[in-house]
């Protein structure tokens, strides 16, 4: 076989998570030649700057892209939260494996509960939603941008005197935080704060029509996974959505059957609304209850 080129971000996430797909295909194909190419994207370059003032959605994966349409690498792997509700034209998802824990961890500096915050306290997450829902649960706190890995945002808490910041748990998990935590912490649920769209998951993209590479992706294939997060991207699509506005969308299967909870803001920070619901049938409910918020939303502002 010949050597596959896997493209991925130049950082200790995207690494590991490449790490991961990689030791998911070799339980299913056995060791086979791999060379990671690992890039420095848009998002990655410009970090003092907020994701909504810099074009949002697709800053860390272009580049990555690009070189998957040129054919410079086989395939590639994203966190899928960063990837627009649109696959770019001539590739195609080819794997999005289990997905880990969906939630955010709210990491504090000195004390060890929400409760315990100082009032005004200054808490830093360069997401929109992450900043409304903060501010639903305690409407004192005082939001601060901050970007960059895992580890450089841990330092800045620091040396910024941040009371706390805002961080994915798969990300902290894939990395072995949660092993030794360097400060005190606490998961938040689904409903303090709604995930964002994909959040947990992972996206191996490859070309349309590279139909070898799709076939050695597609036994890491998670079925169900797969399912809630397209009802994901499907709410989403409908909302236009990008890092300019709050939003939020988590499916997850319970007790035979699905729930779905969808979370949209607006860019003032000022209104928020938010639709959960348990159903049979997933199919075709992100589109819909992204109609319902769309209404409900235009309702208030009229």
């Amino acid at each position: 076989m010949k050597t596959v080129r896997v493209g991925t971000r130049n950082s200790p996430l995207a690494m590991k998570q490449t790490t991961i797909v990689l030791n998911l295909l070799k339980e299913v194909h056995g060791a086979f030649p791999v060379e990671i190419v690992p890039m420095t994207t848009k998002g990655d370059q410009m970090l003092s700057v907020s994701l909504s003032k810099i074009g949002g959605k697709g800053l860390f994966i272009n580049e990555v892209e690009q070189a998957l349409l040129a054919g410079s690498i086989d395939f590639a792997v994203h966190s899928l939260k960063d990837m627009p509700a649109k696959v770019a034209d001539g590739l195609t998802l080819a794997a999005i494996p289990e997905r880990s824990d969906p939630a955010d961890c709210l990491i504090f500096r000195e004390v060890t509960a929400l409760e315990a915050l100082p009032i005004g306290a200054r808490i830093g997450t360069s997401s929109l939603r992450r900043e409304f829902h903060m501010k639903n649960l305690r409407e004192d706190l005082q939001v601060e941008s901050i970007r960059g890995n895992v580890g450089t945002r841990l330092k800045r808490m620091e040396e910024q005197g941040l009371d706390g910041i805002v961080l994915a748990v798969a990300g902290l998990k894939r990395l072995n935080w949660f092993d030794a935590p360097t400060h005190p912490y606490v998961v938040l649920t689904s409903e303090q704060c709604i995930p964002a769209v994909g959040q947990g998951a992972l996206a191996v993209e490859c070309r349309s029509q590279d139909q070898e590479m799709n076939e050695f992706l597609k036994p890491i294939d998670h079925l169900l996974t797969r399912k809630l997060v397209t009802e994901e991207r499907a709410f989403l699509a409908m909302l236009n959505g990008n890092c300019d506005i709050p939003i939020g969308a988590f499916a997850c299967q319970e007790q035979g059957k699905y729930r779905f909870s969808g979370f949209l803001g607006d860019k003032e920070l000022q209104q928020s609304f938010t639709e959960t619901v348990s159903v049979q049938d997933l199919e075709g409910i992100g589109e819909k209850i992204a109609k319902n918020l769309l209404d409900v939303m235009s309702q208030e502002t009229l």
